[in-house]
């Protein structure tokens, strides 16, 4: 597994699509199984919040142990950490294929997948670094940005047709084929040697699964309405921070780290991590915000879902592509007006929510943002890690990995956790401002609605509600209408403030150098 790394003459399409295949795959594995949840439900016999717990738990194991992922591709080489990572999808894969109970999906898609997804996603940034030069290195970033982005936009109407159609079953099985293909490719992959320390720091992965998981624990524990969440957040950051001290106290001693403190002494890196953790929380939530809108308010299902968050994924693959290639703009400039592009359309759409009778009202502000983040996705990775040195390269990678899983889960988990607990207090408050609800009944339909309905539309609740009293019933259908859109306009706060940020922290982007490749720069710094 350790082939010599022979520096490309001309540009490997074939292994471009190979890696952008493996990021698709890796993508898409997560939409599929939340459009697939009533289904795996049924099927299992066992419950909506069992599954989601497994989807947050697959999201949580690969945000906590990716930095740990990029310091065994070190250890082990970083091409078979990207064949490990790819197996521990395949079978997390397989398994759902063949589940029986919520049992096994737990051990084998989430746990297991999630340790998969920890190894191959550093690796992988780190193999394209390794194999690709120049403009090809910047072709292969933004085709597999673009894979990404496309595949995180269009898994729900790629979920819920071969859900509606065939089986879920049938959609874990096709990701298993398209990886048993990437593999099929892996002797085109050559290796990135390691040559630095291969000693391990314990007590620093140790701070890093306790730091990142916590936080992330902590707000999914939130959405649940679970208790010990301040604990679990507080314990989560102090990880974090006493993992800075340990890193910079084990570097002054000479002693191996889980990643050189050093690496963050670039700007460039430390801007470009910043951007890349940002914007995936911008993309977070929006797709929890958007999917829950429209098939919540408008009633949609998945697959036409799907076909309304189609403008913004085909925006972001296109615009991907284009910038990758084409556009000759400084990096930072670029990626400022990605981060504009998104805040301009979340804004535009915050007021269509509470109006909107269906999906083509979105069309144009998802066309803006999506244009925006495919800006972002086809620049940061190469802004990120074109300065770092091949030995560097997989730390730089795994922290640039761990950023942008972290921001993904934290935005999906702290926009739906804002959204519920928006929910609950309009619930609350438009129950007890009612005329029309007995005063005896309001407390019991304000918990009602807060336990039951925020997963219903309108139709399901008229159902529940067809035995009460038919004022009581429009009355309860009222509030239910009322506090939906106001709750998820709250929710894409979340993706705002994160595009403002990004905004911000772009414009210290184009106050520094543009990135240089390796051999020259700040590589003497950081590498």
């Amino acid at each position: 597994m350790s082939d010599a790394k022979a520096a490309p003459t001309r540009f490997n399409l074939r292994l471009a699509i190979l890696l952008a295949m493996a990021m698709f795959v890796l993508v898409v594995d997560t939409s599929l199984m939340n459009v697939s949840i009533s289904a795996v439900v049924r099927d299992l016999d066992t419950t909506v919040s069992g599954v989601q717990g497994a989807i947050a738990l697959e999201a949580l194991v690969s945000a906590a142990f990716i930095l740990i992922g990029g310091k065994t591709g070190d250890l082990i080489g970083r091409k078979l950490a990207y064949i490990l990572g790819l197996l521990g999808y395949a079978v997390g894969a397989i398994a759902m294929t063949l589940a029986q109970n919520l049992l096994t999906i737990v051990i084998f898609w989430a746990f297991i997948g999630g340790i998969g997804a920890s190894l191959l996603l550093p690796s992988m940034q780190s193999l394209i670094h390794g194999n690709f030069e120049g403009d090809h290195q910047k072709r292969v970033y933004a085709l597999v940005g673009a894979s990404a982005a496309i595949a995180a936009a269009v898994g729900p109407l790629l979920g819920g047709f071969i859900t509606t159609f065939l089986s879920w079953r049938v959609g874990f099985l096709l990701e298993a084929v398209i990886i048993a293909v990437v593999l099929a490719g892996i002797g085109l992959v050559h290796d990135v040697p390691y040559t630095g320390r291969r000693s391990i720091d314990l007590i620093g992965a140790l701070l890093s699964v306790i730091g990142m998981g916590g936080i992330v624990t902590g707000i999914l524990v939130w959405q649940e309405g679970g208790e010990y969440v301040l604990l679990l957040i507080v314990v989560g950051a102090a990880a974090l921070v006493g993992l800075v001290f340990w890193l910079r106290a084990r570097s002054k001693r000479n002693k191996a780290t889980l990643l050189d403190p050093a690496l963050f002494t670039s700007k460039l890196f430390r801007t470009g991590v910043s951007g890349q953790l940002l914007q995936q929380v911008a993309l977070g939530g929006t797709m929890i915000a958007l999917p829950i809108y429209l098939q919540m308010v408008l009633e949609y299902n998945a697959l036409l879902a799907g076909l309304s968050i189609a403008p913004l994924s085909l925006s972001m693959f296109v615009i991907a592509l284009l910038a990758g290639r084409r556009m000759k703009w400084r990096p930072a400039n670029l990626i400022l007006s990605g981060f504009l592009l998104s805040v301009i359309g979340i804004v535009i759409i915050i007021p269509i929510v509470p109006i909107a009778t269906n999906g083509w009202f979105l069309t144009i502000p998802l066309i803006i943002s999506g244009s925006g983040l495919g800006l972002l996705v086809s620049q940061l990775n190469n802004y990120t890690l074109s300065p770092i040195s091949d030995e560097r390269v997989s730390e730089a990678a795994g922290v640039n990995s761990a950023a942008g899983s972290f921001g993904l889960s934290f935005g999906l988990a702290f926009a739906g956790a804002i959204m519920l607990a928006t929910l609950s207090l309009t619930f609350t408050s438009l129950t007890n401002a009612s005329t029309v609800l007995p005063a005896e009944d309001k407390q019991q339909v304000a918990t009602a609605l807060e336990e039951d309905a925020q997963v219903m539309s309108n139709t399901q609740l008229e159902k529940q509600l067809a035995h009460e009293n038919p004022a009581v019933r429009e009355e309860v259908v009222r509030i239910n209408t009322e506090a939906r859109p106001l709750a998820l306009q709250v929710a894409l706060l979340i993706p705002l403030l994160a595009g403002l940020l990004g905004a911000g922290n772009a414009l210290r982007m184009r106050r520094l150098p543009d990135p240089a490749p390796s051999d020259s720069g700040e590589a003497s710094v950081i590498g």
